[in-house]
């Protein structure tokens, strides 16, 4: 079966979807706004007066100096190869799965500036934490550069996502929302803004982008109560899982399809800040994955995961030496940081990681339109 997965696979399909490493039964831009007629037909019309839900109950705001979620219990994601095809990049790879193209490359002995080959096989490991749970909740966060959707009290989708550039300017806000708007094949109505900086760029100044290949938000727009941004595809898929929208959360195109036909009018969200978490699994293993602060609002470091780990009781199951690193490296992936006496009384970690990515090809197979991912069992 993997040998048929590897000839048939052309396209990427992540391995996030509803997967979860975990023994629990639960489960898994611009600054556009787009033209005021939709080409959708809605069930209902969203209140001009809505309002933005609670956040959920567990979340802790994202403050700064406070950027810490409580302890979450779920990972998505896994190991496993992947084999390349003429074009394929670092970049484009690291996009489509949600881990960075450096720490991919380095990972695979290489620097992120060599050539792939068809059939070239590239180790991937695209696991991240869940920092909060919801019942039906549209989840993002921000340095994680990762969209969660729960859908009757379960983890349905796990995708990498774009952000709003690093300057005041374009930063994705963070908080509570609801979905005020779906649109099909949207078009574009160019804010003034970004007109003024394609202007001061030397670009061709447009005032809006009529639905097509030419237009930035793809083919799906999901609105949100936030001033002018939302959730929408993009006509340039490579720059997913990066920082560079003008506010808006953007998704590779068949993410944003696969969202949109699962959301609907008044579905709540919540955007959070959260460069670190830390995530104990039903089988006692502790993992620990840090991200850029990418906004400059603070990490927390090394002594707020301590805190974090005293306060529920874990910080003895921690290789302290082994978090240190991973606070400090920033790769962005979940890792296992359990004391290696704890770690041993667990399941292997190996079977553990087989069986994530079997999970990982069958659900991918089911659920993703014919697409197949080319997930290997780790080496």
């Amino acid at each position: 079966m993997t040998t048929s997965i590897r000839k048939l696979s052309r396209a990427i399909v992540p391995a996030f979807l509803s997967v979860a490493i975990t023994a629990t039964g639960s489960s898994a831009f611009t600054f556009p706004w787009p033209a005021s007629s939709p080409t959708t037909a809605t069930a209902t019309t969203p209140s001009s007066d809505a309002k933005p839900p609670a956040a959920p109950a567990d979340a802790v705001t994202a403050q700064p100096g406070a950027p810490l979620p409580p302890i979450a219990h779920r990972i998505v994601g896994g190991e496993f190869d992947f084999i390349a095809w003429d074009g394929s990049t670092f970049t484009s790879i690291g996009s489509r799965f949600g881990e960075s193209p450096k720490v991919l490359a380095r990972d695979n002995g290489m620097q992120v500036t060599d050539r792939l080959h068809a059939g070239d096989t590239i180790h991937i490991d695209n696991r991240h934490i869940v920092p909060l749970e919801g019942s039906d909740l549209i989840e993002v966060n921000l340095p994680q550069r990762m969209l969660f959707h729960f859908a009757d009290g379960r983890l349905s989708g796990a995708y990498p996502v774009a952000i709003g550039q690093p300057g005041r300017q374009w930063q994705t806000p963070t908080g509570a929302f609801k979905v005020i708007q779906m649109r099909e094949d949207p078009t574009w109505r160019v804010p003034a803004s970004i007109q003024r900086e394609e202007e001061a760029d030397g670009r061709d100044v447009v005032d809006e982008i009529e639905p097509g290949p030419d237009n930035p938000l793809g083919k799906y727009w999901i609105g949100l109560s936030f001033p002018i941004i939302g959730i929408h595809g993009t006509n340039h898929p490579v720059s997913v899982y990066s920082y560079r929208t003008h506010g808006c959360v953007r998704l590779h195109p068949d993410d944003i399809e696969a969202l949109f036909n699962a959301v609907d009018l008044n579905d709540s969200g919540v955007i959070v800040y959260y460069p670190v978490m830390l995530a104990q699994l039903d089988d006692g293993r502790v993992f620990l994955e840090s991200e850029r602060d990418i906004y400059r609002r603070g990490a927390g470091g090394i002594d707020a995961v301590k805190a974090l780990a005293q306060a529920a009781g874990i910080d003895n199951l921690i290789d302290w030496i082994r978090a240190g690193e991973v606070v400090d490296e920033q790769e962005g992936i979940a890792r296992d940081v359990t004391l290696k006496s704890d770690r041993a009384g667990g399941a292997p970690a190996d079977s553990i990681a087989a069986t994530t990515i079997e999970r990982t090809a069958t659900v991918a197979v089911q659920a993703s339109r014919r697409l197949i991912a080319a997930a290997l069992p780790p080496h």
